[in-house]
């Protein structure tokens, strides 16, 4: 190991990672988090790279500001996370009348900004949402069968298998299939 080579302890980098990830969560800039939280712009930018561990103080302050307690931060970054799920333990939910299946097709990981997703829509499904989870949130949708239509920033998008769509999602978006078969595609999640 080199004189100037840092070994980042694993907790402390996913704990880095969370905070990162927490902040981007809220479209906050270091800017808005150091006035919020009242710790500096370079505390907080050191902390979310791993160049340094937070003390308690400055992690009670960004819990109070993040609205958790600090063993319910440190259990989201304890314990590393599966780096494989098996096909039959990916979570799936459903949306019956709306004609949405939804699996989580990546492993869960509170540290990791990107994730995967498999969607299916039935023939004739419309989903709309008003806004996303995350503000300038980075999504990616590659249709693996069927048609599609996304309406995103008021531009309607024709897919067809194969097709790849990229996008910053900022306010409504609505996916639809116009059939006559279903759609099926793969969702590329990555936060801000």
């Amino acid at each position: 190991m080199r004189e100037d080579e840092v070994v980042t302890d694993p907790v402390d980098a996913r704990l880095a990672a969370r905070l990162a990830e927490l902040r981007a969560e809220r479209g906050w800039s270091l800017g808005e988090l150091a006035e919020r939280s009242g710790v500096s712009r370079s505390t907080l930018s050191r902390a979310e790279r791993a160049e340094t561990s937070p003390t308690a103080a400055v992690l009670n302050r960004l819990c109070a500001v993040y609205g958790r307690t600090m063993s319910r931060l440190l259990s989201e970054v304890e314990a590393e996370p599966a780096l494989l799920v098996r096909a039959a333990e990916q979570p799936v939910w459903e949306d019956r009348p709306g004609g949405f299946v939804r699996r989580s097709v990546s492993p869960p990981h509170a540290g990791l900004r990107g994730e995967l997703v498999e969607g299916r829509l039935a023939a004739g499904a419309d989903i709309a949402y008003d806004r996303p989870p995350v503000p300038g949130l980075e999504q990616h949708v590659w249709l693996l069968e069927g048609d599609l239509e996304i309406t995103a920033q008021d531009v309607e998008h024709h897919l067809a298998a194969g097709d790849c769509l990229r996008m910053r999602v900022w306010g409504r978006t609505r996916f639809r299939c116009p059939g006559p078969g279903g759609a099926r595609y793969v969702l590329a999640v990555v936060l801000p």
